[in-house]
């Protein structure tokens, strides 16, 4: 069995939300209520949802780009969420972000060379010009770019090479453990399959761990080894990708994979989809108990009386769910 290279327990992240001229803290919204799970070494774990169910600020506290409100999270043993900001530099050298947007992630004035390279000036992994050049040009080459282009600047490339240079930063330090924000959702379709197998090439040469954050099911099923379910800031259910996709267990995770088009259209005839009524609750006040009770189709009054925990039904199959 493989160890875990990250552990994320009971993790809270709560922005306050301030009013008037003295600042008075009105309420807060929870972004992330509660999250807990755990990445072994060389594994991708998929972390999927709707749009504004706290993925990104999950991997934004794992990072610590955000300092959690409550919670634990421990890489290689050593817990982080409370590590003075000090002391949080010489970990950037074990975990990276390839962000979402590579129009915006990348400085327009900087060459791409200068863009792959700065992690080496800052972490000061190399002794002089000719080996930050040699370094910069072998990056470009892992990620399949020509180095010829390293003094081109960002606006000279297109968008699937934009991401290619944003991955290339991210593996400069030779990270362990890297954060994939939606890395392929602002990208055409025949590009984004390229990013995939190019991340699944990187993990197995480099023995990378993925956090692999995105909302398209069907290119999670692909990536990911498990797969986390996040509704409202909480995760709802947990399980190899293939219990996932074949017995689904938690009514929020059927309704999503009812979503997924199927191209066979004979199949696709007789899927049943699963349209869910009313709208997303908002953090700043969820409702009581069951957050997806509200618009559950098997809900019933216990549901909202207490916050289901994530119970193992399987083997290592978890859901939050009391009518499971």
């Amino acid at each position: 069995m493989r160890e875990d290279l990250l552990e994320v327990k009971n993790v809270k992240m709560y922005f306050p939300v301030l009013k008037g001229f003295f600042k008075r803290k009105v309420a807060d919204v929870k972004a992330v209520d509660d999250v807990s799970f755990a990445i072994k070494k060389g594994e991708t774990l998929g972390l999927v949802g709707e749009t504004g169910c706290g993925k990104t600020t999950v991997g934004r506290c794992i990072l610590r780009l955000y300092k959690p409100t409550a919670g634990e999270i421990l890489f290689k043993g050593r817990d982080i969420a409370h590590t003075p900001e000090s002391k949080i530099r010489p970990l950037r050298l074990f975990m990276q972000l390839v962000f979402q947007d590579p129009y915006g992630s990348l400085d327009p004035r900087q060459s791409a060379g200068r863009i792959v390279g700065e992690p080496l000036e800052i972490h000061q992994m190399v002794k002089n010009r000719s080996e930050y050049r040699d370094r910069v040009e072998e990056l470009f080459r892992l990620v399949e770019l020509d180095p010829s282009m390293i003094d081109l600047v960002p606006h000279e490339f297109s968008g699937g090479q934009r991401q290619r240079i944003g991955i290339a930063r991210a593996l400069a330090c030779n990270p362990s453990f890297i954060v994939c924000d939606e890395p392929i959702s602002a990208l055409d379709v025949s590009i984004q399959a390229q990013i995939i197998n190019l991340l699944q090439e990187l993990q197995a040469k480099l023995q990378l761990t993925y956090l692999f954050i995105a909302h398209d099911l069907a290119v999670v099923r692909h990536i990911s080894d498990r797969i986390g379910v996040m509704y409202l800031g909480r995760i709802v259910e947990i399980t190899d990708w293939k219990s996932l996709y074949e017995n689904p267990l938690h009514p929020y995770t059927k309704a999503l994979l009812s979503a997924v088009p199927v191209p066979d259209p004979s199949v696709e005839k007789k899927r049943q989809r699963i349209i869910l009524t009313g709208d997303v609750p908002s953090p700043l006040a969820p409702p009581l108990g069951c957050s997806f009770s509200p618009r559950c189709p098997a809900a019933i009054p216990d549901c909202s009386r207490a916050v289901p925990p994530l119970r193992e039904l399987g083997e290592g199959h978890e859901v939050a769910c009391i009518r499971v």
